[in-house]
């Protein structure tokens, strides 16, 4: 499905930006033309007018006198002239004098510029199966019309020119289109690599769910079953209070589930509040003095002189922080040592929990965080745990801008460490 979807994404990616690179490649060309043409337009009329400088006519004679004029007259034709052929027609129309090949008798084309292919009867020689660029004007002398001059010069240099941009084209063009769908295709991973961490995330925390719920739901088929077929009420009470323990602990793992669900993700910010850390954390050391979790171990605080103000959900620190320190509690010997710690550091709050409990290994470290994930499996099932609580603490730290960091040594103990933005 990924590989399908990642196809699409680079097909799509190189139509996209190969239709863009032919429509550039196309409007650089169409341009390129017409610059071409414009260039070989300026320099046929700078032709046609020294041309027509030199025509003279006599208005009281009404003779017109070509004899001094280039191509046309007696003079010999100059031989960068470049020009195909040069017409000389009356003001009606009909030819009067000409050079190159032979014309119609008559005045056919319109006035401007041309671009022709002419037949092999029109031009002879070199340029016969040339295209020329053609300029047809009329000739005014004392404001008044005396005629039609009609040059045209071969398009050779400039079909030569157009050749080899075309040729560029069709090698850049295809090459670059090779070039982008590479590109598409590797950007297309990029993109499809956190869709997938998602996807397989999302199928191990569906497998992982279904597995936990699954042997509570047994256990609770099981006891009500045998609770039904039993016939002493002792027997009967001691299943009821089997499932309702089961149940309790059904309702934590469905809670933290929806906990997860419901906090992906960075607070908004019109739901974050100033929070006193340091008020904060001798609330929760105070609660924990008296419970039973805690009674085995030596619990000690040390908090700041001042207070360490923080922006953000008080209710979820006071959980991330019991979390912590639940699971030091939990994992420490009879006798061991639970420590909480506050502490400023630069433009950032530390609130730290030590413990000397049994550790984490290397191994297990960089997945502690991972949801339903236990470093010791048999033991986490023995003290009622799903593998949540860090998950929550990891999510809420993040939700808050900040960060959490583990030190650990197998049967030395543990350090976290929450790292959160100072107001």
């Amino acid at each position: 499905m990924f590989n399908r979807s990642r196809s699409n994404l680079a097909l799509w990616f190189t139509l996209t930006m190969g239709s863009i690179l032919v429509v550039f490649a196309s409007v650089l060309y169409y341009q390129e033309v017409l610059d071409e043409l414009e260039n070989v337009d300026q320099l046929l009329d700078k032709k046609s007018r020294v041309i027509s400088v030199n025509a003279k006519y006599d208005a009281f004679k009404q003779q017109l006198d070509l004899e001094n004029v280039p191509l046309l007259g007696s003079n010999v034709p100059p031989v960068d002239s470049e020009l195909v052929y040069a017409r000389w027609y009356d003001t009606k129309g009909e030819i009067v004098q000409f050079f190159g090949a032979t014309p119609s008798e008559r005045l056919i084309t319109k006035l401007g510029f041309q671009t022709i292919k002419p037949g092999f009867h029109q031009v002879k020689g070199t340029y016969a199966d040339a295209w020329l660029r053609e300029l047809t004007l009329p000739i005014y002398q004392d404001e008044s019309l005396i005629g039609y001059l009609q040059v045209a010069t071969p398009l050779t240099g400039t079909q030569n020119d157009l050749a080899q941009l075309r040729l560029v084209l069709l090698l850049t063009v295809p090459a670059t289109l090779g070039v982008i769908g590479l590109a598409g295709w590797w950007l297309g991973g990029l993109a499809m690599q956190p869709i997938r961490e998602s996807y397989d995330q999302l199928q191990r925390f569906t497998a992982d769910a279904s597995h936990e719920l699954r042997s509570p739901l047994s256990a609770i088929n099981s006891n009500a079953q045998y609770g039904l077929i039993s016939n002493k009420p002792s027997v009967q009470r001691q299943r009821f209070e089997n499932i309702v323990d089961i149940a309790k602990s059904m309702t934590i793992l469905v809670n933290n589930l929806l906990f997860l669900a419901r906090h992906a993700g960075r607070l908004p910010p019109e739901s974050l509040q100033p929070v006193d850390l340091k008020s904060e954390l001798t609330k929760i050391a105070s609660e924990y003095a008296n419970q039973e979790i805690a009674q085995h171990i030596n619990l000690t605080y040390t908090l700041p002189a001042s207070s360490l103000i923080v922006l953000g959900d008080s209710n979820l620190l006071h959980q991330a922080v019991t979390n912590l320190l639940t699971n030091a509690c939990k994992y420490t010997k009879a006798g061991g040592q639970v420590q909480l710690n506050l502490f400023a550091q630069s433009s950032w709050a530390v609130i730290e929990v030590t413990d000397t409990g049994i550790g984490i290994s290397k191994a297990d470290l960089p997945y502690i965080f991972d949801r339903f994930y236990r470093v010791d499996k048999k033991r986490a099932r023995s003290s009622g745990g799903y593998g949540l609580g860090l998950s929550i603490v990891h999510q809420i730290v993040a939700a808050h801008g900040g960060d959490i960091r583990v030190k650990s040594v197998i049967e030395k103990g543990s350090t976290f460490k929450i790292i959160l933005p100072l107001k």
